[in-house]
């Protein structure tokens, strides 16, 4: 038991920046984040890999969440190099610590396989956008190929382990239609030089329907 608290503690946060920084999912978050405008929040903020991506004179505040407090110094450090106001704090997504209707950008990338319960934060998403805002999403799931969808049933018990919840079975679109959203695909593709079970990802914008 203690190890995997080490593990968890030390090791995965920074292994799935690593992971997370590759040049191939740089491209994607590079449409993606780019779009962000007004009062941003992002879910998963830790390490604060998109900050660099944002567009600085269309954000007119920063807010977001991590349950890893090892990475939220980070997040606050490149913050503040921004110049930003900022509030980030240590949460997680099932009980997102912000009004309603407080933000008109959320971004999410590579953060809803992780989550406990994916139902419970789309609604909170839902709770904290105003009306005619945003949902940039950037994630990966469940592919669409049987054989590989296969695949990832058979390693997401192991997988999750290593990767700090990470599951690999989860569907992107059709979480986020089921949760009220209307879907504004940018893209879908498995990433290259990856293994497909590890690499299937969809992209784009999010509304409430």
């Amino acid at each position: 038991m203690a190890l995997k608290s080490w593990y968890d503690r030390h090791v995965m946060p920074r292994m799935i920046t690593m992971a997370c920084g590759q040049e191939g999912i740089e491209k994607r978050r590079r449409q993606v984040v780019p779009l962000a405008a007004g009062r941003v929040f992002e879910l998963g903020c830790g390490g604060g890999l998109n900050q660099a991506l944002y567009e600085s004179d269309r954000i007119t505040s920063f807010s977001g969440i991590d349950p890893h407090d090892k990475l939220l110094d980070g997040a606050r450090r490149r913050a503040r190099a921004k110049g930003w106001d900022f509030d980030i704090r240590q949460g997680i997504g099932e009980d997102i610590p912000f009004a309603d209707g407080a933000f008109d950008t959320v971004v999410c990338t590579y953060t809803l396989c992780s989550v406990d319960d994916p139902a419970r934060v789309l609604a909170e998403l839902r709770r904290i956008l105003a009306p005619g805002g945003k949902l940039l999403f950037l994630e990966h799931g469940r592919a669409p190929d049987t054989p590989v969808a296969r695949w990832q049933d058979r390693v997401e018990p192991v997988w999750k382990h290593l990767a700090g919840g990470c599951h690999l079975t989860r569907p992107v679109g059709a979480a986020l239609r089921g949760a009220g959203f209307s879907v504004e695909p940018l893209g879908q593709a498995y990433l290259k030089n990856t293994p497909k079970v590890l690499g299937w990802m969809e992209w784009g914008v999010a509304r409430i329907g």
